[in-house]
Parts: C-alpha cells; sequence; structure tokens
C-alpha cells in the first residue's frame, strides 16, 4: 500500500512516515501543496494524508482540484482546527475522513486501516496499461509505444499524457495540467502546456495515426481514444 504524506511540519511526518514504516505501508512525504497535488495526480497512491495549513496551495484546495480531476484517492485530512464549520469544509472539499492535532497514533493507524479497507475500481486501473488504438502508456515501466516502437518522452510530456489518458473524455484546464506536469511552479505560464502538448502530437502522430489529443477551445484538452 503507496501512502502520501503532505504536511509542512517536517518532524511531524517524519514521525508518522516511520509509524507507518513500521505498518507496512510504502510511504513519500513532500512538504508543499503544489509539489503534493503534482504527485498525486501522476502517481497512484492507495491514501492521502493531508494537512490543512500547507504553503504554496493549502489542503482544503488540494483536495478540491483532486476531486475536480476526478481522482477518488482517499484522503485523510490532518489539522488543528477543530471547529464543526472547518471539519464540514474539508470534507466537503472531498476529504474522506478528518483527524485533529494532536493524535494518538494508534488513531491514525485505525483511520489509515479504515480507508486503505476501501475497494478502489481506480486505483487498479491507475497501476495498468493504458491502450488507444496502437497507442499505449505504461505508467509502472514510465514507458509509451505506438505499436511496437518505444516513443521517447520527456517527464513532463509522459505526464501530461498520462494524466489525459487516465481520464478520457475529461476536459482539462490548462491550469491542472500545470500542476500536473510542473508542480504548479509560480515561474511557468501556462501558455507553455500549449507548447508541451505540440511537442507530444508532433511525437504521436505517426504513420498518419492520431495522437488522440483534442484542444477544447477557451478550456484545454481532452484525450479522444476513437480519435
Amino acid at each position: 500500500m503507496r501512502i502520501l504524506i503532505i504536511e509542512d511540519d517536517s518532524r511531524l511526518a517524519a514521525l508518522i512516515s516511520r509509524v507507518l514504516g513500521e505498518e507496512g505501508y510504502s510511504v513519500e512525504v513532500v512538504f508543499d501543496g503544489r509539489s503534493g497535488l503534482a504527485k498525486a495526480l501522476v502517481e497512484p497512491f492507495d491514501l492521502l494524508l493531508v494537512d490543512w495549513m500547507l504553503p504554496e496551495l493549502d489542503g482544503v484546495q488540494l483536495v478540491r482540484r483532486l476531486r475536480v480531476a476526478q481522482m477518488s484517492v482517499p484522503v485523510l485530512m490532518l489539522t488543528a482546527r477543530g471547529q464543526v464549520e472547518d471539519r464540514v469544509e474539508g470534507l466537503d472539499a472531498g476529504a474522506d475522513d478528518y483527524l485533529l492535532k494532536p493524535f494518538a497514533f494508534s488513531e491514525l493507524l485505525a483511520r489509515v486501516r479504515a480507508l486503505v479497507r476501501w475497494p478502489r475500481e481506480e486505483k487498479r486501473s491507475e497501476d495498468s496499461a493504458m491502450v488507444a488504438g496502437d497507442l499505449t502508456l505504461d505508467p509502472t515501466r514510465h514507458a509509451v509505444w505506438r505499436g511496437r516502437e518505444r516513443i521517447e518522452l520527456s517527464a513532463r510530456e509522459f505526464a501530461l499524457l498520462a494524466t489525459l489518458m487516465r481520464r478520457p473524455g475529461q476536459v482539462f484546464s490548462r491550469e491542472i495540467l500545470l500542476d500536473t506536469a510542473w508542480e504548479g511552479s509560480s515561474d511557468v505560464y501556462t501558455n507553455v502546456v500549449d507548447l508541451y502538448v505540440s511537442y507530444l502530437r508532433k511525437k504521436l502522430d505517426r504513420r498518419g495515426a492520431s495522437s488522440h489529443i483534442r484542444t477544447v477551445r477557451g478550456v484545454g484538452y481532452t484525450f479522444e481514444p476513437q480519435r
């Protein structure tokens, strides 16, 4: 089971990581909201532990963006904000559970066990290869083929294609794609997404076969398997 901890308190993050690791979970840690969102959009996790008060992008905004992108990974929100209206806001944003700081690690583990027990068809699909015509993307091998020919993509090109292929037919805004491939970097403009989509199309449009990437004017991009 893979768990992503998004927590800017490095000491607390290290403690949680150690406790979860001792229980046999595979744990990764990031310390700001934008980096956490980018990792969660691209990599398959069984659970996210998300602090509310994060730099760059707070936990509530992070969860909202995940749900807009139709990511169903369960989220446990960690926060010192204990007012009822705060709990409601976090749950309404798309969090699955809420744990107040300070907390006992025994309670944290119980909540983690409850959340990762939920059946997740979404998770299984994110681990497996995605196919559209003769175009194949394998997330576990970080590889793309057109027929038997391997297509060499940069890390950002791969992240863009994986995001689009994982949700065929869904329209992604340039902002969401920017969060995916550039970790929401504040010094990168959204028009760089257009540039990298053009790179992708040039590499994937071969021998008359389509890249399957369609521009939705004024909104962003979508992946159409039958195109």
